[in-house]
Formats: structure tokens, C-alpha cells, sequence
């Protein structure tokens, strides 16, 4: 049985790029618990808390639930459920979920598996991480699921998908002139560029294209910030782009203030004229795919 076929092919919801990730952070966080405790079941009542920690952090900016994933899973032959009363899931009702003891763990035969072949683990763990989500939060995440990974291949399954274009970094950063397009940061050591970053406005994951028009040139506090939803780009009058800060992030330190809290409403810095700027459909999607909430109101102070 091919468990790294089975884990690229999870069936999810999807629509026009639509981010749906609770299963694959399900599964994210099963791999994470039975690299802990591999004889351990995750009992839905004590492990929502954390899946809707993760489902908030990581997850689509609209509100959703655990309950979903930690039914549906079952159907990808990944995951099985079993109640106080017996084997099956109870459905996606949380008061049957909690009430009925469901608890859940890997599915046997993979168990099985990454008992006897331990590098597996890393693998799915790994494809999981490149499909479904941006280079700046792996480590994050796998932090947040418990996951310690070797540096293992996944087999190539993102490369025979969609090739990277390893070109990317370089054109994006030329055509903001080695400048962040939110705060204008340019540090170098030497003539060598140190912090900057091109960022994927429509995740790759999400069918982003490696071109210039969906690529943003950031620092790399920014370019984290941006993958969490934190900062944006929203249009203003013609052609020019402002930054957009979420109402929902919260700083109090100077530094909060000065680095993020103040981006809002900003113009971008960049990219040098001749140069196509970000398209519109790849802001669209990170707007509802990613940015969290209402954007701020830039300062007037």
C-alpha cells in the first residue's frame, strides 16, 4: 500500500482555490502524537482544544470546526474512530463526539507500517507540509503538532505534480530592487542580500504560478506575517497597492507598533517601473484565503 499516494491524494472540499485543510492538519497532528505515543488514541474531548488551535492558526480566516476531519478521515483509509459503545464514528455532531467517547488514531495497517519503516513518518509528514502549505510556516507547524522530522525526502511527489521555479527568488527580488515592498528593509552583507525573500501571494500550493506578478519581495518578518494572514495588499486609486494590517493582530511594544501596527494603509514600496505588479485574481485569493479579518485603518498620527 502506497501511504504517501494515499496522504497526497486526501480528499478535501475545494472551489476556486478554496483553502481546506483540516484533514491534512489532522493528520499532521496524528503523525505528531504517535511519534510520542504510538499505542496512544486521541479521545475527541481532550484533543479538541489543541485542533481548533490549530484549525484557527493555520487554518482558512472563516470559522470552522475539528469535528469535520476527525469524522471524514475515516473514508481516506487513513484514520479510524471508535466510540465507548463500539467501532465507527458517531458523525460530525460534537455533543455524539464528546458525549460518546469518540476516539480516534491512525489506521492499523499504518501504524503497522511506520512501525516498520520509521522514515515513513517524516515523508507524509513532509508532503503534507508541501502541498498544503508555505515554506514560512513548516517549521511553525511542526512545532505546534509536535513533529520532529528527519531530512528525509518525500519521493518527489510535489516535483512530479508542479515543478518550482528555482528562478523566482531572483526575479522577484530584482523587480522590488532588493527592497522590502512593505517596510522598504534592503540589508546586505557584502553585495550578497540577507532577510529578503520572495513571497507566493497565491500559495504554490494553491496553483500559484513562480512568476513575478504573484510575487512579493519581503523581509523575512514580513514575509512570515504575510503567510499568517496578519498583513496584506489592498488596492488603491489606479494602479497602486497599500498595505492592509488585520484588526485582529494585537501588539502593545514599540516595536509591534513601529514594524507592523504602522504598515497600515502604507503604500508598497515597489516594484521598479516596467515591471507588472502583483495581478489582481492572486490578491483576491490571499484576501480570502488568507488575510485574517477586517484590515485596519491606517494611522493618521
Amino acid at each position: 500500500m502506497d501511504w504517501l499516494e494515499r496522504t497526497a491524494k486526501l480528499r478535501q472540499w475545494t472551489r476556486s482555490g478554496t483553502r481546506a485543510p483540516h484533514k491534512p492538519l489532522l493528520l499532521l497532528y496524528a503523525l505528531g502524537r504517535f511519534q510520542d505515543d504510538a499505542d496512544g488514541g486521541l479521545r475527541y474531548s481532550a484533543v479538541e482544544q489543541d485542533l481548533q488551535r490549530l484549525l484557527t492558526e493555520y487554518g482558512p480566516p472563516h470559522k470552522t470546526t475539528p469535528a469535520y476531519p476527525f469524522h471524514h478521515l475515516v473514508g481516506d483509509g487513513v484514520w479510524e474512530v471508535h466510540t465507548d459503545h463500539g467501532p465507527g464514528s458517531p458523525g460530525t455532531g460534537l455533543g455524539d463526539l464528546r458525549g460518546k467517547g469518540a476516539t480516534g488514531r491512525l489506521a492499523p495497517e499504518l501504524r503497522t507500517a511506520l512501525r516498520r519503516e520509521p522514515a515513513l513518518l517524516s515523508r507524509m509528514a513532509r508532503l503534507l507540509l508541501d502541498l498544503h502549505f508555505p515554506p514560512s510556516l513548516h517549521g511553525d507547524l511542526c512545532e505546534a503538532v509536535g513533529l520532529e522530522l528527519e531530512s528525509a525526502e518525500t519521493e518527489d511527489f510535489t516535483a512530479r505534480r508542479r515543478q518550482r521555479d528555482r528562478r523566482m527568488r531572483e526575479l522577484v527580488l530584482t523587480a522590488y530592487e532588493y527592497r522590502c515592498a512593505f517596510c522598504g528593509y534592503d540589508g546586505r552583507i557584502g553585495a550578497v542580500p540577507v532577510g529578503l525573500e520572495a513571497a507566493h501571494v497565491r500559495w504554490w500550493a494553491f496553483g500559484g504560478p513562480d512568476e513575478v506578478e504573484n510575487g512579493l519581495c519581503l523581509c523575512s518578518l514580513h514575509h512570515k506575517l504575510f503567510d499568517k494572514g496578519v498583513l496584506g495588499v489592498g488596492a488603491m486609486v489606479g494602479d497602486d497597492h497599500r498595505v492592509l494590517v488585520s484588526q485582529r493582530f494585537v501588539g502593545h511594544s514599540s516595536a509591534a507598533r513601529e514594524h507592523v501596527i504602522a504598515l497600515a494603509g502604507r503604500p508598497l514600496v515597489g516594484p521598479q517601473p516596467g515591471t507588472r505588479p502583483v495581478a489582481a485574481d492572486h490578491l483576491a485569493w490571499h484576501s480570502s484565503q488568507v488575510f485574517q479579518g477586517a484590515p485596519r485603518q491606517a494611522s493618521t498620527a
